[in-house]
């Protein structure tokens, strides 16, 4: 299924008798001592290439660990391998590497650019994975594995040894079968952090205890038409599922009025266009030839767009970042779909060029989320007519992931759609 960029067959046998000798020794380190999880290939690991799906860091082998790997070795989780992405963490994986297969089906789309980690998960090849969000890179490969992945907070989770896309951006996250599960590796790794300044420094939560108790009383809004304008009908029907199954525990349905998202949508190329250009500018000098065409291209973009113009673009998330923040003093969460169609084909992106209109729904649930920072969860939700699965998302304040774990363990003890998994074969 093309899940990993490397498997760390060697390294992960000797971590495995490690944690077998502590473990019968007494000395456990909590829920992740001996568990297989995998890391997405855009995070640093000591000896091991780290390639970020692209060739120009094809050589890169770097001499210290991503804080993320680290504190994932620190809780005693076994590295097993590095999971393939898209080039640069953008939207198409370049022309040399070998895309990552859907599961289910190998003619449906695995979301970008997370999708080794989703497909790992998803296949049993992990317990679970680390992944990364800048548009929704989590949330996609999730919904279209039939798999659970948290987009923290902007600066949850330390961004050291961790290739960047566009920094202001880049989410670090999880994914995982379960929220439970999603939640116990973002609290390995989430936390303050001297290497990285943006790293914040709010309390983790134990998000293992997240299962316990119920959610009666919990406030989840709905903004009616954001809901539905433009969502095709099996989407829409696991989303109203969905929140039927929340009202049945005891949430509280609140209808909202979300902010309109079209500026923000808008706004995300030019914005990871600009970061993108900095972040390679070297590279991009120096081996142009190395680059595929379309990470190339929103390089060359971000070269175009103006001191002022990224001023603006900056201006405007500030004031969406405040808008959406807003809202919570109503409401817990927020339900959402992750896209406003159902499972897509790998025939149908192949149309991208000729539907311009189709990034644009694509991106009208996930990205605003990135430019405003705040966390989010998805989780499958239903099935598709042609059996592929279908995700949504629940969104929450600033920080506050163990509301959203606590909503989705609810949802997922009175629900089976994520204990159902892709065929082997």
């Amino acid at each position: 299924m093309f899940a990993y960029a490397q498997v760390m067959d060697t390294s992960a046998l000797e971590q495995a008798k490690v944690a077998d000798e502590e473990i019968a020794a007494g000395r456990h380190r909590g829920p992740l001592h001996g568990v297989p999880v995998a890391v997405k290939d855009l995070c640093w690991v000591e000896g091991v290439p780290s390639r970020a799906g692209t060739l120009v860091h094809h050589d890169f082998i770097p001499d210290e660990n991503a804080t993320v790997v680290r504190r994932l070795r620190q809780a005693g989780a076994i590295i097993i391998g590095k999971t393939q992405m898209t080039e640069g963490a953008y939207s198409d994986y370049h022309p040399a590497i070998t895309p990552s297969v859907n599961p289910w089906n190998a003619d449906y789309w695995t979301g970008i650019s997370s999708s080794g980690s989703a497909v790992a998960a998803a296949a049993g090849l992990c317990f679970g994975a680390i992944a990364s969000d800048t548009g929704g890179s989590i949330r996609w490969p999730s919904a279209a594995n039939g798999v659970t992945g948290l987009k923290p907070t902007w600066g949850r989770v330390s961004r050291h040894g961790v290739f960047d896309l566009a920094p202001s951006l880049d989410h670090i996250g999880t994914i995982a079968r379960s929220a439970v599960d999603a939640g116990i590796i973002l609290a390995a790794i989430a936390g303050a952090d001297p290497k990285d300044p943006t790293a914040a420094a709010q309390p983790v939560p134990d998000f293992a205890s997240a299962s316990r108790g119920g959610i009666g009383g919990l406030r989840i809004g709905l903004d009616p038409r954001w809901n539905s304008e433009d969502v095709e009908p099996q989407t829409q029907a696991a989303l109203d599922d969905a929140a039927v199954v929340f009202s049945d525990l005891g949430a509280l349905m609140v209808e909202i009025k979300f902010p309109d998202v079209g500026q923000a949508v808008s706004d995300w190329v030019p914005n990871c266009a600009v970061e993108a250009a900095a972040v390679h500018a070297r590279d991009f000098a120096e081996n142009r030839n190395l680059y595929g065409p379309i990470l190339a291209g929103v390089i060359e973009m971000g070269r175009t767009v103006s001191e002022a113009e990224y001023q603006q673009i900056l201006l405007r998330r500030a004031i969406f970042r405040r808008e959406v923040e807003a809202l919570f003093a109503a409401v817990d969460l927020i339900l959402t779909p992750v896209q406003p169609f159902a499972p897509l084909t790998l025939a149908s992106l192949a149309t991208l060029g000729e539907q311009p209109d189709l990034i644009a729904r694509l991106q009208r649930y996930t990205c605003p989320l990135d430019m405003s920072g705040h966390p989010a969860l998805t989780f499958p939700a239903g099935f598709a007519r042609d059996g592929m699965p279908i995700g949504v998302q629940l969104l929450a304040g600033q920080f506050q992931e163990l509301t959203l774990v606590r909503a989705v363990a609810a949802f997922q003890e009175h629900t089976t759609w994520h204990q159902r998994h892709p065929a082997k074969g």
